[in-house]
């Protein structure tokens, strides 16, 4: 028998995020099945085992994919930039939707909640970084406020469909350059 290379196994268990992504998005994670996820990536219920133990392992390995991409400035127009992004991704892959399930599921699941907020830890470092002219205490409380901001309008877009950025946009460069 011909041995499975390693990019085949990545492309199986890329196959298998790819499709719980898209069905949690639509569906949500308590209404989604393992049934429904071997219908969505084309696979059986033994090659999803192999490579998840369970949903939450699935849930964990999309988060582990996510990344913010920030700007390398927090101009007004690097902002305007960067929720225009987070619209596309909105409108294109249903990410904001996917976004609220996480959260709401992180409500319930501390290891789940500890993965997230690592994360959020992350991208307010991040945003902090971005932010040196402030001196790090404040730029901490903007990376604060921003990083919230962004998430409101996240779940904005998840709740209402498209949403203009604008005033978001507006808010945040208000809050960047105060």
């Amino acid at each position: 028998m011909p041995k499975v290379t390693q990019d085949h196994l990545d492309a199986r268990r890329q196959q298998i995020i790819d499709a719980a992504r898209a069905r949690f998005a639509t569906h949500g994670f308590a209404r989604t099945s393992m049934s429904d996820l071997v219908a969505a990536s084309g696979l059986s219920v033994g090659a999803i085992y192999r490579y998840f133990k369970s949903k939450d392992e699935i849930i964990a390995a999309i988060c582990a994919q996510s990344s913010q991409v920030l700007p390398g400035e927090l101009t007004p127009a690097a902002i305007s930039g960067f929720l225009d992004h987070i619209r596309t991704l909105a409108r294109e892959q249903d990410h904001a939707r996917l976004i609220a399930q996480i959260y709401a599921e992180a409500a319930v699941s501390p290891p789940l909640a500890a993965l997230v907020r690592s994360q959020l830890d992350e991208l307010r470092h991040a945003v902090a970084a971005l932010l040196p002219r402030h001196g790090a205490a404040r730029a901490h409380r903007i990376a604060e406020a921003f990083v919230a901001l962004c998430q409101g309008y996240n779940n904005q877009l998840a709740v209402r469909g498209d949403v203009d950025p604008a005033p978001y946009a507006a808010a945040l460069t208000a809050i960047v350059h105060s």
